[in-house]
């Protein structure tokens, strides 16, 4: 990632069927995919694209999230 003074990424929580997990997409400003986990694994996610100092604050916005809208989060 860059090191824009306040950079947005765009987080979807996509609701599983079946043997299909729940999981979460996260997206840039162009809406490009730059990467996915399972809600509650995302340590390797977020630590790959740079994003452990928002670790926390992830979190807590996947938890109160609903699924299927896209939410934007500011780093």
């Amino acid at each position: 990632m860059s090191d824009d003074a306040s950079k947005i990424i765009y987080l979807i929580k996509i609701k599983g069927k079946a043997k299909i997990p729940d999981y979460v997409q996260i997206r840039d400003t162009d809406f490009t995919l730059i990467g996915y986990f399972r809600p509650g694994r995302n340590e390797k996610t977020v630590k790959s694209l740079d994003l452990s100092p928002y670790q926390e604050a992830l979190d807590r916005c996947i938890a109160e999230m609903p699924f299927g809208k896209i939410t934007p989060f500011t780093l």
